[in-house]
């Protein structure tokens, strides 16, 4: 058996991963958690009473303040008194993590989350200086400024590396991770949260996970105390030859062999017999958090600072239950607006609020489904916890939805009536000027109530306001171009007008009933211009000149007030087309298996990959505002996909629609749309991207080591240059890459070139992970963007502020006939 040259110190942590669904029911888990909290308890009050004295000095830190709260919401006033008595006497303690989240939070939730636990610390009078994570791969940047304002100033990151990696290269090492303002927050970069179970400290849940070796483990083996000895040893025998600073380390142990496991007092039997044989070389002390890290910062070692983003190589699961993302982030934006409209809660409840905030939280929660989810998509319960999981979201959406429904009643909504008069409230929710497209209704049968037609009036100046009516399954939909100060209101009413003119035939247009418009007219008199002008491979407004072949797709877009390309001249695929791909898993009984061995890459070596081709466009229609063309592609893997494209006569922005029937696959898939954009002058050109808290350069701004192939972002993302800039607006979609597509050697940040083109593609569709991903994409989607760009466009902070006004657009609603 190995030896260590020096004298060692483990400390350990014991916890229970939280996990929400994987290994059971929510509902179940919940019950779970609380029970383990009261177990604990347990443990602790029978190494003080002397009926247990082997379990003196189990501590049990609390992975999730989630856990604590149902505990405080279901437990006796006695057990709740013993509970705050022990961590009074540190043998409990808090972290202030509520959650192991995705980054689809936005962060004014995830600020309040890390204020949960900060207020039964204060109120409690016990510390809470620390907080960890167990199973995620990475944080927004503004994850560590919530952290740092809610008091928080150590993290315990267990980054589990399957399909993923931690960050600068090393475990074992702390660090100082600088928030947005400078402020720093003390990492531990750690192990897996289970690695004390694979050194056999949790005797009856040993593993074999990380760790290859001669044993064969089974949780309850016979030669347990020869594996802990061996493996103990070793381990630290490998710390020393990687020239290890440090004379201890960290692990996380679990007490029983699974996720969601109980706290297990035996634990202790084994940490005194351990320490009875090689105490005097390797000592090992169960501890908690806060103790942890104060023995850290007693060290002489300087610690390095890193600054920026830590993106998250588990971000992708969210693209497996698409269209559920697609209403939760519909619902997270309209909460903001809510909370926009009614900033003092006159009219929405603090308590619905958080009712709305909670349902949200669970849904961005990490856990994505059933641990069977691919290999047995029909099990009841792999079923029953993606309905659960997607009644979060459903339940967030119908609740901020009546909450919006009541604010615009008590502004003077109409509701349904007879005689309603046609007036409309159009608001600008946002505390700066917004320049928008304000949508107003009119019901099915109301426009045949004005028999010459109807025109917009502004009744603030009595002018005639152009517009652009379009059926749509809301009913008649009349859109106008508004511009509105800072919290500023409008009303528009509709009144008819008396210069209605019908349509003849013309004797020069080259375009008949078929909607086929290849050819330029000959010879053109009396004719009224178009705005926009659409042919069978392009189409062009005063803003843009947009062109396409079959071959090729959308291969130009010119800002013609520049003249500027906005395409990558080495676009691998031309703008918006489709990318499919698919692994094939060769057999049912391998559709786990061929996704557990793709690690970072989310494909496998003999992908195949399909680019959607052009087949046809269709003018849907030409107005006063915008005109719509639609461009029809065929690709595998999808029965349909079409673009609608949104191109304004009077705005430099095309607004994108997606439309896609995906075929139900089994097998690993993936789909990507194409984004080559740029702003023209690719020389001072830099790309940002908004986190959770924080704008970001990506590959720029984020800690050596992370991954850089994609992101998950909140409401868009920017190219700025110096003369000019673009946005896309991504309102339903989180994940953009930027990575290469071909499946190869993974670059983490640090390990660029410099040579990367950066090619960036939106990734709304994924079902490669082997457990608990949804098995199939099967469905209908209808994915949106929203492309702008121009000289107004001057910095990252503007662009994201209209991605996020775009996104939620103005609101408007009818009134009634006493406003």
């Amino acid at each position: 058996m190995q030896i260590p040259k020096k004298k060692w110190k483990i400390f350990v942590i014991h916890h229970s991963h939280t996990d929400i669904g994987y290994t059971e029911r929510q509902e179940k888990i919940e019950s779970f958690h609380v029970d383990y909290i009261k177990q604990a308890i347990e443990i602790i009050n029978k190494s003080r009473d002397g009926s247990r004295p082997e379990w003196k000095g189990f501590k049990w830190t609390c992975e999730t303040f989630w856990a604590v709260e149902k505990f405080l919401e279901q437990a006796s006033p006695e057990t709740k008194e013993q509970f705050m008595e022990a961590l009074q006497q540190g043998d409990i303690e808090l972290s202030g993590t509520y959650l192991n989240m995705t980054e689809l939070i936005d962060y004014d939730i995830l600020k309040k989350l890390f204020l949960k636990a900060k207020r039964l610390a204060e109120a409690t009078d016990v510390p809470l200086n620390s907080a960890m994570t167990a199973d995620i791969n990475g944080y927004s940047w503004g994850y560590s400024q919530a952290m740092y304002d809610a008091g928080i100033r150590n993290l315990l990151s267990c980054v589990h590396t399957h399909h993923g990696m931690y960050a600068i290269g090393r475990k074992q090492l702390p660090f100082y991770w600088e928030t947005p303002t400078g402020d720093k927050l003390l990492v531990w970069n750690g192990e897996h949260y289970m690695l004390g179970n694979e050194l056999g400290i949790s005797p009856g849940a040993v593993l074999s996970y990380s760790i290859r070796d001669e044993f064969e483990t089974t949780p309850n083996m016979e030669n347990h105390w020869e594996m802990a000895e061996t493996r103990i040893m070793r381990y630290l025998c490998q710390l020393e030859k990687e020239d290890y600073p440090y004379d201890f380390a960290l692990v996380n142990v679990m007490g029983l062999l699974r996720d969601n496991a109980a706290p297990n007092g035996k634990i202790m039997d084994f940490i005194h017999r351990w320490n009875s044989e090689y105490g005097n070389n390797v000592e090992i002390e169960m501890t908690t958090l806060n103790t942890f890290f104060d023995h850290v910062k007693n060290q002489e070692f300087e610690i390095p600072v890193y600054k920026g983003d830590w993106p998250d190589w588990w971000s992708d699961g969210v693209a497996s239950t698409a269209m559920n993302t697609q209403i939760f982030r519909d619902a997270q934006r309209n909460l903001r607006l809510v909370k926009n409209l009614d900033q003092n809660n006159d009219t929405v409840s603090k308590e619905t609020i958080e009712n709305i905030e909670h349902q949200l939280t669970m849904y961005a929660e990490h856990t994505w489904g059933y641990h069977s989810s691919v290999y047995e998509p029909w099990h009841p319960m792999v079923q029953s916890l993606e309905v659960r999981k997607a009644a979060y979201a459903a339940n967030a959406s119908r609740m901020v939805f009546t909450a919006l429904d009541h604010l615009k009643h008590t502004k003077g909504e109409a509701l349904l009536s007879p005689e309603r008069p046609f007036r409309y409230k159009v608001v600008n929710p946002f505390d700066h000027v917004v320049e928008d497209i304000a949508h107003i209704y009119l019901d099915g049968w109301e426009p045949s109530l004005f028999k010459n037609g109807f025109e917009v009036i502004d009744e603030q100046t009595g002018e005639v306001v152009p517009h652009q009516m379009d059926l749509v399954s809301e009913g008649n939909q009349i859109s106008i171009v508004v511009k509105l100060q800072k919290d500023e209101e409008k009303i528009f009413s509709l009144r008819e007008t008396s210069n209605k003119a019908g349509l003849t035939t013309q004797s020069t247009r080259l375009k008949g009933n078929d909607g086929v418009y290849d050819m330029e007219n000959l010879v053109n008199l009396g004719d009224t211009p178009s705005k926009i002008k659409v042919t069978e491979t392009g189409i062009e407004s005063p803003f843009a000149r947009i062109k396409w072949q079959a071959d090729k797709g959308i291969y130009s877009w010119i800002d013609k007030n520049t003249g500027n390309e906005l395409l990558r001249d080495e676009q691998g695929h031309a703008a918006f087309t489709p990318v499919y791909e698919v692994t094939p898993a060769g057999a049912e009984d391998q559709m786990a298996e061929v996704r557990r061995k793709m690690g970072r890459n989310r494909k496998g070596m003999d992908v195949q990959r399909s680019i959607g081709t052009l087949t046809g466009v269709k003018e849907i229609s030409n107005g006063e505002l915008y005109c719509v063309v639609e461009l029809l592609y065929k690709i595998e893997g999808m029965s349909h996909y079409s673009l609608f494209l949104k191109v304004y006569h009077d705005l430099p922005r095309v607004d994108v629609s997606v439309r896609i029937h995906k075929d139900s696959v089994w097998d690993p898939e993936n789909v990507y749309i194409s984004m080559p954009f740029c702003t023209g002058n690719r020389a001072s050109e830099e790309l940002w991207l908004e986190k959770a808290g924080a704008l970001i350069r990506p590959a720029v701004d984020q800690l050596p080591g992370t991954g850089t192939d994609y992101y998950s972002i909140q409401e868009g993302l920017a190219y700025i240059s110096e003369e000019t800039g673009l946005l896309i607006a991504t309102p339903d979609t989180p994940l953009v890459q930027l990575g290469p597509l071909e499946h190869g050697q993974r670059l983490v940040h640090g390990q660029q070139t410099g040579d990367e083109a950066n090619h960036l593609y939106a990734w709304p569709l994924t079902n490669y992970w082997e457990t608990n991903f949804k098995g199939t994409l099967g469905g209908f989607y209808e994915f949106r963007y929203i492309v702008q760009w121009g000289d107004q466009i001057d910095s990252a902070d503007k662009a994201i502020q209209l991605c996020q006004s775009l996104n939620i657009g103005t609101t408007s609603f009818r009134l009634n006939k006493l406003s």
